[in-house]
């Protein structure tokens, strides 16, 4: 089971990568796309004579192709999800325990579950298709440096984690965690397309002339991490210190994942005061959220990394 599972997340990674290309080639070529609108002015000209069926078709045919490959694209992303789980599921039934023991797990879970936010919303808001792309760069980009930096063989809990609080805290983390990944993704293309809109020409900001609207982009982030945030509150702040409490005999230490968490938590509280104060730009707010997910990384990886403490199994099976 557990190569099987090893297997698995490599066919995931394959799968989001497919889905990439996918989303890439509908952000080229689809009918919200740049080169769509430039042919269809190249066909229809400045004062120029109306278009024929043909021509009419001429146009038709690449949108249609450009959808039609998006869609695809989504297919691949849910093949790519249904792998994912798999992955989880056959190490898990390999461990025989729930698979969030170590660094690897704990990423692999958090990133499923960003994957099955992004399909979900997809779902409400078809219109966002073009997000895709984007977010399937993050699952390949994150599973790929989880199997090469973080991968850890299968193993049973080390005895800190053998508690009842194990399934309550980290699933509790995994979930807000995984809806905050995802939100970086809007939160990110808001700022490219704010950009945009204000005439900036250099680099990321022509990316959003492919995009959904500024401010759907930011609604859309900041309803993902009012949901996520209090989430991340109850795992990060109350059942963490308990089962701190319960394992160690303090609730608080001073472990660098403990205070890499609380940092997390203090910019993305001061992020959703920022989004509902009215004399705070949404550019600025935005910015505060970006800030909340580097901090998360480095929670994720930099502290698991590059410093020793109570949570050091993070990288041990």
């Amino acid at each position: 089971m557990a190569e099987l599972s090893n297997q698995l997340m490599a066919l995931t990674v394959l799968g989001y990568l497919a889905a990439m290309v996918c989303y890439a080639a509908e952000y080229a070529f689809g009918t919200r796309s740049h080169i769509a609108r430039a042919a269809t002015r190249e066909l229809v000209g400045a004062g120029g004579p109306p278009l024929s069926t043909q021509d009419s078709l001429a146009i038709d045919e690449p949108r249609s192709r450009g959808d039609l490959v998006g869609k695809v694209g989504v297919a691949l992303n849910v093949l790519g999800l249904a792998l994912h789980l798999g992955a989880l599921v056959t190490r898990s039934v390999a461990a025989e325990r729930m698979p969030w023991g170590n660094m690897y797990e704990f990423i692999l879970s958090v990133s499923f579950v960003g994957s099955a936010v992004w399909l979900g919303v997809l779902w409400r808001r078809p219109a966002i298709r073009h997000l895709g792309l984007f977010v399937a760069l993050a699952m390949v980009v994150l599973l790929g440096a989880n199997g090469l930096i973080a991968y850890t063989p299968v193993g049973p809990l080390v005895p800190a984690l053998q508690s009842y609080w194990y399934v309550v805290h980290v699933s509790t983390i995994i979930l807000a965690s995984g809806i905050l990944l995802f939100g970086a993704v809007p939160a990110t293309l808001f700022l490219i397309k704010s950009g945009y809109d204000q005439g900036k020409t250099r680099f990321p900001y022509p990316l959003g002339r492919h995009v959904p609207a500024a401010e759907t982009l930011e609604r859309l982030t900041f309803r993902l991490h009012a949901f996520a945030f209090p989430l991340f509150t109850f795992g990060a702040l109350i059942a963490g210190p308990l089962w701190a409490e319960a394992s160690w005999g303090r609730y608080w230490g001073w472990d660098p994942k403990e205070v890499w968490a609380f940092i997390s938590w203090v910019v993305y509280a001061a992020y959703l005061h920022a989004r509902a104060t009215p004399s705070v730009k949404r550019t600025t707010a935005t910015w505060i959220a970006i800030i909340g997910f580097a901090t998360m990384l480095m929670n994720l990886f930099g502290v698991n990394l590059f410093f020793e403490g109570l949570h050091s199994y993070a990288n041990a099976g």
